[in-house]
């Protein structure tokens, strides 16, 4: 069914153009109206698509072909949207949640100096992440993915004028470019072995005897290195293990960026992307392993790097990768439906939580450091009640939105079936490492809460207390909107194993068209994993409570007292960056630095530039010697140049290589230069031994000699005019072989 899906993307661009024109002339007021008036339209056009049209479109959902973008032989790529189940619940995200943000932005920003700038780059970044979803095939997604790169180098370094800005924005740029490398990687085996990009005909075409199972490399089909290198660029753009380094230094842009970034655009890419290419992804069980396996064990270290981190936007950083672990391992488990439900819950409590940053932070006079924090439950209240609300749903407390996302991906890894018999261990390794990184998740969140809001004053210095106050209601307002979808919005996906009832799950029942029906899990496990969830979830609460309570308790001090290595490695993120930076960036600046000196510094600047400069420099110095006006100098150069003309014309030319065929023990040369004899007599004398006494001289060209034994010989031929005395010399080796021929 045809709608016009190009507006979506379109108005947050048009918006992105009019400031970026002529932003910096309008007031403040203005450039709000056109920024949130632009993801306001487009929120519209998605809740019109999706209510409206969308549900009397058939499976294949709402389509829009702009025209053909691609036409080379058989190669055919149109600019076309699709809005189906999957798309339609990332667009909802995208452009309520953007809106959010952006009514934020206008409080958090009020004094910033680009303002315009910034309301450009966000509406910018939603457009970019609008084509990402709506892409009805890999290319048109790739230029919404390469989009959400760029648009977070510009607001990751939004303040450049700091290095550490700068500098945090070109690592999530650069480290993006390396997975997108797989991922282009990954695009081009689908085209080579299935001869299309589009979604619908790689789904068509991955079934059990089709292209994609042919044997590629190490005894792997080409499904599953399709597959595994569109991971490496889901793991660059999803931040999961090796290329995760870059989402935590992301906290140097704005914190709406953070939230933008974190919750409602670039880093779920990866698990969309994922999800949409489910149907590659079961044709090989060991690619869906390791996605599962680099989620789990993303999850579980992320938790542990967030245990001692005390910069409040890093803590939450460390949670969004460790999130984001959860959705891979879930979809690398087979259960999509689960991991979009995350996804979606994720984005309500996630944005809460960056958002509820940014008012502690300006509450705080702009510092981050939890560990002078303390004491701010009275003196914010309406950012305390919205943080608690997503504090509770992310540690999975009933019955708050994380609490039923999280538990139909731990129950979903222990009762998947997709792995067959020899990976069947996958699934239940996967359950148990959740079930560890969902305890990390209540007990470092909980350190952030105590630290932050219990306790009966502040640690912060007089200055900064005397500051501290609510934030104006443009910030309030969008934190209490994503409070009620924290605490309210897991109810759209209740697992059917839970009460019997599978058509409760509305949010599976919207995904099935897509990616299939919910994943059956039994009631008895449903109802365990949600017991033990429950009980993991309330222990790390209880146990932050015991270190963090109030502030720094005795406990806490004693333990990092007894182990201070440990606590100082996981403070310091156990270097995995002084690791990269050891084997990777060091290196490759040592060779760009030899690469610079020998290439630029000497092959062009020493050769090329000042070696050319130079020899024109002699020349002209030597010229110059020439041209003093004196004409009987000017006589004798003529003369010479003369008489050099003279010899070069007059010189005999003999060929570039002597013609010798050998007939036993006898040779005949041929000293010619081409067919035509010489136009003028000369001499020859034949040197058959190299030896400075000729054995053939006269004026023929050819000669004949028999040596009477093999061996190696060097034949010389002097070329004589003798009507001016210049002559010309060729040589050869020739070798008269045994019983020669």
């Amino acid at each position: 069914m045809s709608f016009n899906l190009r507006l979506i993307p379109l108005l947050p661009f048009l918006g992105a153009t009019i400031l970026i024109l002529f932003g910096r002339k309008w007031k403040r007021e203005s450039v709000l109206v056109v920024a949130a008036g632009a993801i306001a339209a487009s929120a519209i056009v998605v809740f019109d698509a999706v209510f409206t049209a969308l549900p009397s479109a058939g499976a294949g959902g709402l389509t829009d072909v702009v025209g053909t973008w691609i036409g080379a032989g058989p190669l055919n790529i149109g600019l076309a949207f699709r809005l189906d189940g999957l798309s339609s619940v990332l667009c909802l995200i995208i452009t309520f949640i953007g809106f959010l943000i952006h009514i934020y932005s206008s409080g958090y920003m009020e004094h910033d100096p680009d303002f315009p700038r910034f309301f450009a780059y966000l509406n910018l970044f939603c457009g970019s992440m609008l084509v990402l979803v709506l892409g009805d095939n890999l290319p048109v997604m790739f230029i919404g993915w390469e989009g959400v790169g760029l648009c977070s180098y510009l607001l990751i370094g939004f303040w450049y004028q700091t290095t550490a800005n700068a500098d945090a924005g070109k690592k999530a740029f650069i480290t993006n470019r390396i997975g997108d490398f797989g991922f282009l990687i990954g695009m081009f085996l689908l085209y080579q072995y299935c001869g299309t990009l589009n979604f619908q005909e790689i789904t068509a075409a991955a079934s059990p005897g089709g292209a994609l199972m042919q044997t590629l490399w190490l005894g792997q089909p080409v499904a599953f290195w399709a597959a595994l290198f569109l991971f490496v660029g889901a793991t660059g753009k999803s931040a999961q293990i090796p290329l995760y380094v870059w989402l935590p230094d992301a906290m140097a842009g704005p914190t709406p960026v953070s939230a933008l970034i974190h919750a409602a655009t670039m880093v779920t890419a990866g698990v969309y992307m994922v999800t949409r290419l489910h149907a590659l992804y079961l044709l090989s069980p060991a690619a869906m392993a390791i996605v599962a396996i680099i989620g789990a064990l993303t999850a579980l270290f992320a938790a542990v790097i967030g245990f001692a981190q005390n910069d409040f936007k890093k803590v939450l950083a460390y949670s969004t990768v460790s999130q984001l672990g959860f959705m891979f391992a879930a979809v690398g488990t087979g259960n999509w439906d689960a991991g979009i439900f995350h996804l979606f819950t994720h984005a309500f409590f996630k944005a809460g939580l960056f958002l509820c940053a940014g008012s502690v932070m300006h509450a705080m006079s702009g510092s981050g450091d939890i560990t002078i924090m303390g004491g701010l439950r009275k003196k914010i209240p309406w950012t305390h009640g919205v943080f608690v609300v997503c504090w509770l749903a992310i540690c999975g407390v009933p019955f708050f939105s994380g609490f039923f996302s999280k538990d139909s991906i731990v129950s979903g890894a222990f009762g998947t079936e997709v792995y067959g018999e020899q990976l069947a261990w996958v699934g239940k390794t996967v359950g148990v490492i959740l079930l560890l990184a969902a305890t990390g998740t209540a007990f470092y969140m909980s350190r952030l809460y105590f630290l932050v809001f219990s306790g009966p004053e502040t640690r912060a210095p007089h200055d900064i207390q005397h500051h501290i106050h609510e934030s104006p209601g443009s910030m309030v307002g969008p934190l209490v909107v994503l409070a009620i979808g924290a605490g309210l919005g897991g109810f759209i996906g209740i697992p059917g194993g839970l009460f019997d009832h599978p058509g409760w799950n509305w949010l599976a029942e919207h995904l099935a068209p897509v990616v299939g029906a919910e994943m059956e899990v039994s009631h008895t496990i449903e109802v365990s994993f949600i017991l033990v969830s429950t009980l993991l979830a309330l222990a790390g609460i209880g146990l932050a409570y015991v270190f963090y309570g109030g502030g720094y308790r005795e406990p806490s001090r004693k333990f990092a007292a007894a182990i201070p290595g440990v606590v100082r490695l996981v403070q310091d993120k156990f270097r995995v960056d002084e690791l990269y930076g050891f084997l990777i960036i060091r290196p490759l600046k040592k060779l760009a630095q030899a690469v610079f000196v020998v290439i630029d510094r000497i092959l062009i600047d020493k050769v090329l530039v000042e070696g050319v400069g130079a020899v024109i420099d002699v020349f002209g110095r030597i010229v110059r010697g020439f041209q003093v006006g004196d004409g009987q100098r000017y006589m004798a150069v003529f003369a010479i140049g003369v008489a050099a003309m003279v010899y070069f014309a007059t010189r005999p030319t003999v060929p570039s290589t002597l013609g010798v065929s050998v007939s036993g023990t006898a040779v005949d040369v041929d000293a010619r230069r081409g067919d035509k004899p010489s136009e003028r007599p000369l001499e020859y004398s034949f040197d058959f031994n190299d030896d400075g006494r000729p054995e053939v001289t006269g004026t023929a060209p050819v000669a004949h000699h028999d040596y009477g034994k093999p061996g190696n010989y060097t034949i010389r031929v002097d070329v004589r005019d003798p009507r001016w005395g210049t002559h010309s010399s060729v040589k050869r080796d020739v070798q008269v072989p045994e019983g020669g021929r």
